[in-house]
C-alpha cells in the first residue's frame, strides 16, 4: 500500500551527504512494509536484518567496525550478498543497542551504503542508553499511522485521494464527491489508518474482520507493557491505557485515572506509553509567541490515541453506532473528529523542530474557554476549532483571537470551504472588546493540505 513516506525515502537516498535513516514509530504502523516498498520501488537489493531475532550480533556492532559487521550480516540466514545496489535495513534496532552508535561509522566510513534502521520500542533504548549516540550522523523520519489519503488510495478511490492530494485553496469540490468524501470518512473513523486494518477492509469490505485485527493489535500493545518498565503493575497500566483512549480530548486529572494511586505513578505510566507512542499528549500553551512550545504549562494536557480506529474499538464504538450518526453529530458527537484531526496534524508538523501540539485553555468561574489546537504554521500561530455550527457560536475561538490579537483561524468540520469576516465582541472584565479576523473553515477530510491551505495565504 503506498505511504506518502515513500517520497521522503527518494529524497533521502539522492543526498549527497546522505546519513542513515532511523524510522521512529509504534508498533504496527507499517515502518518495515515501507522499506520493503521502497526497496522494491528504487529496484535496491534488500539485506532486511531483523534484530529481535538476532541479539548475539550485539558484540559484532560493539566493534563499530561496518567491514566486519557487514561480513557477519552476510553469514545469516537467506542474506543477499553485498553488491553496489543494496539497502541495509536494521530492523528492530532497540534488540541489539550496540547497533545504534555504530550507525555513525556506517556514516563515516561506508558513505555509499544507504542504511535504513527502524524499531518499535526505539525510545527506551534511547533513553536508557549508556553509549554515545550518533549525534548529528543519523536522520529521524517519524511515522504515524495511515493518513485518510492513505486510505482512500488503499481502498480504491483514487481519484478521491487525488483530489485531496492536489488541494489548492479556492477549488472547488463537487457536491458528489464531498457527499463521498464524507461517507468515506466515516469509514476511515472506523478503520482507523493501522495498516493491516486498511488492508483488510481494502479486501474484504468486512467491518467485523477489521474488528478481529483492532483487538489484535490492541492484545500487542497489552503485550509490550512488561517491555515498558519491568516491574510495573500490568493492571494499572491498562486502565491507564484503557482511559487514555476513552478520553481523548479531555483535560487530564490523575485522580479520574485512578482515585487509589499516586499522581506520580500515573504520571509515569502515562509517560511510558507515551514513549511507546501508543498516546501523545497536547499541551496547553499560553500562546504568547512562536514557538508555542516554549510558552507551554507542562502540567496542563490532554490526550490523543495513536490511531482513532484504535480509539473506538477501546471505547467500545462499534460500526453500527457510526453508522447512525448524521454528518453534523460526527463532528460535534464524541471525539472522533478530535482524534481524527490531531493525528494528521501530528504528520503535519513530524519533520518540524516542535513537533509537540498544543491546545489553549483559559478556566474561571464564568469564562472557560479553550481552543482545540494551536499550533505554527508558516510563521503562524494557527488556533484551529474542530466542530460545525454558525461562527457566532465559536466563544472560545473569539476569546482567544481577541486576547491574543491574530488575524486568522482555522475551523474543520462538515461544510465546503468557506471564508469569513468575524465581526464581533468580547468581554475583557467589565468591558467590551471589539474582535475581527478571517476564519477559514475546510471540510475535515482536508486536513492533510493545511500546510499548503496556509502557504497560499501568504
Amino acid at each position: 500500500m503506498y505511504r506518502h513516506q515513500l517520497q521522503l525515502l527518494e529524497n533521502w537516498l539522492q543526498k549527497k551527504n546522505r546519513k542513515p535513516l532511523i524510522i521512529r514509530g509504534a508498533r504496527q504502523v507499517g515502518k518495515s512494509t515501507l522499506v520493503e516498498l521502497f526497496a522494491q520501488r528504487s529496484e535496491m537489493v534488500l539485506q532486511n536484518v531483523n534484530l529481535e531475532r538476532f541479539p548475539e550480533l550485539n558484540d559484532v556492532f560493539a566493534t563499530k567496525d561496518p567491514d566486519k559487521i557487514m561480513a557477519q550480516i552476510e553469514f545469516l540466514p537467506g542474506m543477499p550478498e553485498t553488491n553496489d545496489d543494496l539497502l541495509l535495513f536494521l530492523d528492530e534496532i532497540q534488540s541489539v543497542p550496540e547497533a545504534i552508535p555504530a550507525l555513525r561509522y556506517f556514516y563515516e566510513d561506508k558513505p555509499k551504503l544507504p542504511v535504513v534502521s527502524a524499531g518499535s520500542l526505539l525510545e527506551f533504548a534511547l533513553s536508557e542508553h549508556q553509549f554515545s549516540m550518533p549525534v548529528g550522523r543519523v536522520q529521524y523520519l517519524h511515522m504515524g499511522p495511515m493518513t485518510f489519503s492513505e486510505f482512500l488510495l488503499a481502498v480504491g478511490e483514487d481519484r478521491l485521494a487525488k483530489l485531496i492530494m492536489t488541494y489548492q485553496y479556492g477549488d472547488s469540490i463537487p457536491d458528489i464527491a464531498n457527499k463521498r468524501l464524507l461517507e468515506l470518512l466515516r469509514s476511515y473513523y472506523f478503520v482507523g489508518g493501522m495498516p493491516e486494518a486498511v488492508q483488510v477492509f481494502a479486501e474484504t469490505k468486512s467491518y467485523r474482520e477489521v474488528s478481529d485485527v483492532h483487538n489484535s493489535i490492541i492484545d500487542t500493545y497489552r503485550d509490550d507493557f512488561p517491555k515498558y518498565g519491568g516491574s510495573r503493575n500490568l493492571n494499572r497500566m491498562l486502565n491507564v491505557f484503557n482511559f487514555a483512549a476513552r478520553n481523548v480530548g479531555a483535560k487530564v486529572k490523575y485522580s479520574n485515572i485512578s482515585a487509589q494511586d499516586q499522581s506520580a505513578t500515573l504520571k509515569k505510566d502515562l509517560e511510558l506509553l507515551m514513549m511507546a507512542r501508543v498516546i501523545s499528549k497536547v499541551v496547553h500553551s499560553h500562546c504568547s509567541g512562536l514557538p508555542l512550545q516554549a510558552d507551554m504549562e507542562e502540567k496542563v494536557f490532554k490526550l490523543l490515541f495513536l490511531d482513532v480506529g484504535l480509539m473506538n474499538a477501546i471505547s467500545g464504538l462499534n460500526w453500527r453506532v457510526i453508522s447512525q450518526l448524521d454528518e453534523m453529530k460526527l463532528i460535534n458527537e464524541g471525539t472522533m473528529a478530535e482524534q481524527f484531526i490531531g493525528q494528521h496534524l501530528q504528520g503535519i508538523l513530524s519533520d518540524t523542530p516542535n513537533r509537540e501540539l498544543t491546545y489553549w485553555l483559559r478556566e474561571g468561574r464564568a469564562l472557560n474557554a479553550e481552543v482545540d489546537f494551536v499550533i505554527g504554521l508558516q510563521g503562524q500561530i494557527l488556533p484551529i476549532e474542530v466542530k460545525a455550527g454558525a461562527t457566532g457560536s465559536m466563544k472560545s475561538l473569539h476569546q482567544f483571537m481577541g486576547e491574543k490579537g491574530g488575524d486568522l483561524a482555522i475551523r474543520f468540520d462538515a461544510s465546503l470551504p468557506g471564508e469569513f469576516e468575524v465581526n464581533t465582541t468580547i468581554r475583557r472584565g467589565n468591558e467590551s472588546k471589539p474582535v475581527k479576523y478571517r476564519l477559514l473553515s475546510l471540510p475535515i477530510y482536508l486536513v492533510e493540505r493545511l500546510d499548503e491551505v496556509i502557504s497560499s495565504q501568504a
